[in-house]
């Protein structure tokens, strides 16, 4: 993957003064001769010191990143860790927001693999869409990491995220622990995310035997367009105008909790239904401080921005990363990949996990 540096137009004038020097030697004085020596040497020099000079910049890995949207708060974490870690590794970030549009982020891959990109990291748009960009990538010889969100049926070179089942597992189990009977909801993301299903995977993992028992009551199950809180509340807000009963709603991600609150609080119900939603989100902490949420699930963004940043640099290096010990199938081929655990943060735990870990300041969750 590392670039070949051309000979410098300087370089080459050196080489013809040299030849130009030993063709007229014999007739140029001793001193001059010394002098035009030393002068060579001197150029040489300074041309040797400004081709290394060129050759680490040349050398640098550009690592490319592809984002969905920054409209979701934890995304703007991820884009300035793994910029930071791309830079610290030595290489050079380029970034691109597709802005939830997957021709755009197509596009985007075209422009950054014109421009020399050794790798792409991509968190995908579309699921499916996205394996236009891996395809495209292949073509021209840039492997791609797919960041948090899965890449669907194609020959994609490795996958850095979190155990999303586990997530869902994580929020369903909390829930029924504390009410192992009653009517829930699941409002789940975007189909387009691969992470939608395997959330609700999770959640069914848990819920099913309940379910078979007679003492879950699933009364309501979506999928949203969009990860955002307006999606959640239109359909939250349809069920409840009826005034149907609901005891716990797990929520695909806080976005989609916090449209849920706005829901309930219309029908008198904020903080009398249990809810559980994901990413750690500051409202999302205050919400759960203030009573109206349950559980949040904090993801380890700094770990996952920093191995796929890794990751990258080692690929661009001509390396495997060392680190991908497990594989997951995405429909066409076994994937390398890292997937990190989460952890529940509650009313209990904020201190000792999100403020703890940094993710979050105190004064931001309290003031």
């Amino acid at each position: 993957m590392k670039r070949i540096v051309k000979t410098t137009t300087n370089t080459a004038n050196t080489v013809t003064a040299i030849a130009k020097y030993k063709t007229a030697a014999p007739f140029i004085s001793e001193k001059s001769q010394q002098l035009f020596k030393q002068s060579l040497k001197y150029l040489t020099f300074i041309c040797f010191i400004g081709l290394l000079i060129l050759s680490s910049c040349e050398m640098k890995p550009k690592i490319g990143f592809l984002m969905d949207s920054l409209e979701i708060e934890r995304w703007n974490k991820d884009k300035a860790l793994f910029e930071e870690k791309v830079e610290e590794l030595g290489g050079v970030c380029m970034i691109a927001i597709a802005d939830s549009d997957p021709d755009k982020q197509l596009q985007q891959a075209q422009q950054m693999i014109d421009e020399g990109v050794d790798v792409l990291v991509v968190v995908p748009v579309d699921l499916e869409k996205a394996g236009e960009i891996v395809k495209m990538a292949h073509q021209n010889y840039v492997p791609v990491i797919s960041y948090d969100r899965l890449i669907k049926d194609c020959n994609l070179d490795y996958y850095v995220s979190t155990d999303n089942i586990n997530i869902g597992e994580l929020q369903a189990n909390y829930l029924t622990k504390i009410a192992p009977e009653g009517n829930y909801v699941l409002i789940s993301g975007p189909t387009s995310d691969y992470n939608a299903y395997l959330l609700r995977l999770g959640w069914m993992n848990v819920l099913q035997p309940l379910i078979d028992k007679g003492d879950v009551n699933v009364v309501l199950d979506e999928f949203c367009n969009y990860w955002l809180p307006d999606e959640s509340y239109r359909i939250l807000s349809a069920y409840l105008k009826d005034k149907n009963h609901v005891d716990a709603i797990i929520c695909g991600n806080d976005a989609l909790a916090s449209g849920a609150i706005a829901a309930l609080k219309e029908h008198q119900k904020d903080g009398k239904v249990l809810l559980a939603g994901q990413d750690a989100d500051i409202q999302a902490v205050r919400n759960i401080v203030a009573g109206n949420q349950t559980i949040t699930i904090y993801k380890p963004i700094e770990s996952l921005a920093f191995a796929a940043a890794n990751a990258a640099i080692k690929i661009s290096d001509g390396e495997a990363p060392s680190n991908m010990n497990i594989t997951v199938n995405n429909g066409k081929r076994l994937v390398p990949a890292i997937l990190l655990q989460a952890s529940v943060v509650n009313s209990q735990n904020i201190k000792m996990t999100v403020i703890q870990e940094g993710y979050i300041g105190e004064q931001e969750i309290f003031n």
